[in-house]
């Protein structure tokens, strides 16, 4: 009897544009901490700050998407030595519009198209961009398609800045509708518009001093929450984050959203930048020959929101190393130095499960079927939300296995053998289903090193 299989194979991103990445050079590329990467559906993004090189790749033999590359794209980010290297990645998914995230040791916030055409430039504060954090939040309608709105979360140490989604994508549905005058326009432009972040219109966001209890190494927003007792009549907004670090294990913070510079602010952060890069393009085209022309100054950081520290937990002994945040935002998968695992309620703001011997482990949620009697029972059975159950996938590199635990507190469904140097990835956004189903689960996805196969975990857990 063959042994059940509990991975898909759904395409290969082999090619000979990955040993620039360091593939076929050395055991375990893939582990490399300076190699980042960003999967999403028919197209995965690998980057190397030691090459200042980004690779696009398109694994879907098919190309049922129009965003999957036919051939490997290189993008080489022109960056100074105040802007640094590349430190972060993430797609950013808004429908049909598809770009790709870059966060730089500078501060800098760089938005690329699939085709590797730079199409915006931002400073988000001074320091390293840790991570960006690209979410789709559902609201109680379901998730019908008018009921999912975005944001990105950038992170810095002890700094978290929060871009509402709908701002980028009112940016990127400008740029495709102008793409040839720009192209015409980075063409006279040429050498000086990749390098000076005031030539693009600047994208308001909100940010927020996170760093009482010390620098962190990875935080989220997890979400709206209420207002203080004292505010319950206040029209703020409300948003609740987590950060781990090494001073402070976990933090927990009430941040308060910034309406005062509402009118100013957009007239300041819009209107003018515009302006000025109209001015600043006219004058180079009249005197882009000039050798020495004067550059223009860096623009000010932001000041900062209020944020209000809530809870910390403190251990000289253990550091914090990596979150993972499930898709509703309601609990967090936080891994330590010590190879312990802590599933954090962020809403009661309690540890509620803890698990230990999982050294350099990595924490993804996933959505499993778990009903299979009513699913069996018919083959024309399509599974609704209810028959899903979420789940905790745990790679644990040093075993060589992923485990499946069921959240919250139930029992490991399945442990999955995987090779070494693999490593597991989750897009920014689901995986749109090849039938019409009414729902689309959380899945997960293992990639190869070796071989470069992308599989896909079973739904299905028998």
């Amino acid at each position: 009897m063959t042994r059940r299989s509990h991975l898909t194979e759904i395409g290969c991103i082999a090619c000979d544009e990955l040993t620039e990445l360091g593939a076929g050079k050395r055991e375990g590329w893939l582990e490399d901490p300076s190699l980042l990467a960003a999967l999403h559906p028919h197209s995965l993004a690998l980057a190397s700050a030691a090459h200042s090189l980004v690779l696009v790749l398109g694994w879907d033999p098919h190309r049922r998407s129009p965003s999957s590359p036919c051939h490997p794209v290189k993008i080489h980010p022109s960056l100074s030595p105040s802007e640094g290297k590349i430190s972060s990645l993430e797609w950013l998914p808004f429908g049909d519009l598809l770009a790709l995230g870059l966060g730089t040791s500078g501060g800098l916030l760089l938005v690329y198209s699939v085709g590797g055409d730079l199409i915006h430039k931002q400073l988000v504060h001074p320091g390293r961009v840790l991570r960006l954090r690209f979410r789709e939040i559902a609201r109680k309608g379901g998730l019908a398609e008018d009921s999912i709105s975005q944001e990105l979360c950038v992170v810095l140490p002890g700094v978290v800045a929060r871009f509402d989604g709908s701002d980028i994508q009112s940016l990127l549905q400008r740029w495709f509708q102008e793409s040839e005058r720009r192209m015409w326009e980075n063409k006279l432009q040429n050498l000086e518009a990749e390098d000076d972040e005031t030539s693009y219109e600047r994208i308001l966001f909100q940010l927020w001093n996170v760093g009482k209890f010390g620098a962190c190494v990875d935080a989220a927003i997890t979400g709206i929450m209420p207002p203080p007792l004292l505010e319950l009549q206040s029209s703020q907004r409300f948003y609740g984050a987590v950060t781990i670090g090494d001073d402070s294990v976990i933090s927990a913070y009430r941040l308060s959203e910034d309406r005062s510079r509402s009118l100013v602010g957009t007239i300041l952060s819009k209107v003018v930048p515009v302006t000025f890069s109209t001015i600043a393009s006219f004058s180079k085209m009249l005197w882009r020959s000039e050798p020495n022309a004067t550059r223009k100054s860096r623009p000010t950081p932001q000041p900062f929101a209020k944020a209000s520290p809530l809870t910390c937990l403190k251990d000289p002994r253990r550091k914090g190393e990596k979150l993972t945040l499930s898709p509703s935002g309601t609990l967090a998968a936080i891994t330590d130095s010590l190879g312990r695992i802590l599933l954090l309620d962020t809403q009661a703001l309690v540890v509620v499960r803890l698990w230990k011997g999982y050294r350099d482990a990595c924490c993804l949620f996933v959505e499993m079927l778990v009903n299979r009697d009513k699913a069996s029972s018919s083959s024309y059975y399509e599974s609704t939300k209810n028959d899903y159950c979420l789940c905790l996938a745990i790679h644990a590199p040093r075993k060589g296995i992923i485990e499946i635990w069921k959240m919250r507190t139930g029992p490991r469904l399945l442990t999955i053998q995987c090779p070494k140097g693999s490593k597991i990835l989750q897009p920014s956004t689901r995986f749109m289903s090849s039938s019409e189903s009414p729902y689309i689960p959380l899945e997960v996805f293992l990639l190869n090193g070796d071989s470069g196969q992308l599989s896909v975990l079973n739904r299905s857990i028998i």
